[in-house]
């Protein structure tokens, strides 16, 4: 078997690994998950009281099927900073000491980020958004008899995707810090990123204007601060990159300097021999 091989083994062997603790982490945070989804459905069902809103189920196994949901949600919000660390662990082995040890601290903020992205959708967008639809009914004299897995499944489909999105400042600090990004890319490109964040906004939001703004005026926000902390974090990859060729430079010249002199000393020891 090659060296080649060999490295390959070791790389599946080495995933296989973080994929093992990742899975130990979830399984053990489902237990502990499936006391908490109980009363947080229960304040989710308190919460649509304040939209006027009864929620009903029409099939026997909608009641299970929201707490099963509700606790692999749960359980995979409290195991993402493990699932980040090994995702670090994975690949840490590439980067050298300094980015090591910027890109781990990133681990913590990325999960505040998501937290951060969940409470923007749920307590800011999503109740504007009921009132729109609840108004809209109203006007047009529709009694809404609302599900609670319809209920649920639309409460997931917004405030899952804010909490990714609100992932775009770290990725970028990330990407750029390890020089696979650069933010001058990012200032070229950014009419275009605009754009995409603009359709998204509009496959999550009601086809209504101030809804849509409340959306996409964040994400265009969130935008230019993933340029603002992707410059720091290039900045940072700079200064490492040019202390690395330095360093460099300066073995090959001491490396140089130390074969001149071997090379030197059997000179000298070549004429010795000769007398």
């Amino acid at each position: 078997m090659n060296q080649q091989e060999l490295t390959m083994i070791e790389h599946i062997e080495e995933l296989r690994k973080r994929l093992v603790i990742s899975a130990v982490f979830f399984v053990l945070s489902l237990i502990g998950s499936f006391f908490l989804a109980k009363p947080l459905i229960k304040y989710l069902q308190d919460a649509s009281t304040t939209h006027d809103l009864q929620l009903h189920a029409f099939n026997v196994t909608a009641p299970l099927m929201i707490y099963v949901q509700m606790t692999l949600l749960i359980s995979l919000i409290i195991t993402s900073p493990i699932i980040l660390y090994q995702i670090w662990a994975f690949v840490s082995p590439g980067l050298r000491d300094v980015e090591r040890r910027a890109t781990l601290s990133y681990i913590p903020y990325a999960f505040l980020l998501f937290l951060a992205g969940l409470a923007f959708s749920y307590f800011i967008l999503f109740p504007y958004m009921m009132k729109f639809m609840t108004a809209l009914s109203t006007d047009l004299e529709i009694q809404q008899t609302i599900g609670i897995e319809a209920y649920f499944s639309f409460l997931f489909r917004i405030t899952i995707p804010f909490g990714l999105l609100f992932q775009l400042p770290i990725i970028m600090l990330f990407l750029s810090r390890i020089g696979l990004l650069n933010p001058a890319w990012m200032t070229k490109f950014r009419k275009y990123a605009y754009f995409v964040l603009f359709v998204i906004a509009a496959l999550i939001t009601p086809p209504e204007l101030l809804s849509h703004l409340i959306v996409t005026v964040p994400l265009f926000i969130l935008y230019e601060i993933s340029i603002v902390v992707a410059r720091y974090g290039y900045r940072k990859y700079l200064k490492s990159e040019e202390a690395r060729q330095k360093e460099e430079y300066e073995l090959e010249q001491q490396r140089i300097v130390e074969e001149a002199l071997a090379k030197q000393q059997e000179q000298l020891e070549a004429i010795e021999n000769e007398k």
